[in-house]
């Protein structure tokens, strides 16, 4: 039988904490003083500052969504360039990074994916921080599944399958991102899409 992550790792919950109403100097200094510190984002939005702490649990379903994408997009031959989790500014507005982004054909300022795993939900800048970008779609892994959002006329719209990558199984991408063995896998993954 094979074990899932949610049975292998005890997913702890993220801490994350928001505060509204502050100033792009007052984000920009509360910002300087977490420069030294491990494990922590702190992501600006119209006002509003998340600061969220980031775990091993996090890092481990980043990486791996990682890994089967590069897959997905060695196997169907498509030209990407990872911009990983870069700082994304509008000054004054907007500071934040995805855990992980993607250019399609050409390298873009602006990503054509943005990607975030949520262990802790609950945040109010979840698709505004995109929007005010113009990230044409944005997933979030939540719970054990990825949710597809896309911009169409400035407002994001949750779909069942990626505009991106409409052939993309995202049942399989899920099935396989829970496994508790990454290389176990990867191989799962490149075999199902190989069968496409």
């Amino acid at each position: 039988m094979t074990q899932t992550l949610e049975n292998a790792i005890n997913l702890p919950e993220e801490q994350r904490f928001f505060r509204h109403g502050l100033t792009w100097e007052q984000f920009k200094t509360i910002q300087a003083s977490f420069e030294n510190v491990p494990g922590v984002r702190l992501f600006y939005c119209d006002g509003v500052l998340e600061i969220v702490t980031i775990g091993k649990p996090h890092e481990a379903i980043r990486c791996l969504i990682a890994a089967l994408l590069i897959t997905y997009f060695e196997v169907k031959g498509i030209e990407f360039f990872p911009s990983g989790s870069f700082s994304q500014i509008i000054p004054n507005i907007l500071e934040y990074q995805a855990d992980l982004s993607y250019c399609f054909g050409t390298d873009k300022p602006v990503p054509d994916l943005c990607i975030e795993v949520v262990i802790t939900s609950g945040s109010p800048i979840k698709l505004q921080k995109y929007k005010l970008m113009g990230v044409p779609e944005v997933w979030f892994w939540e719970d054990g599944i990825i949710e597809v959002y896309c911009l169409r006329e400035q407002e994001y719209e949750k779909v069942v399958n990626s505009k991106l990558f409409p052939e993309l199984d995202l049942s399989l991408l899920n099935r396989c991102l829970l496994l508790s063995s990454p290389l176990e896998a990867i191989r799962e993954f490149r075999q199902g899409i190989q069968q496409m």
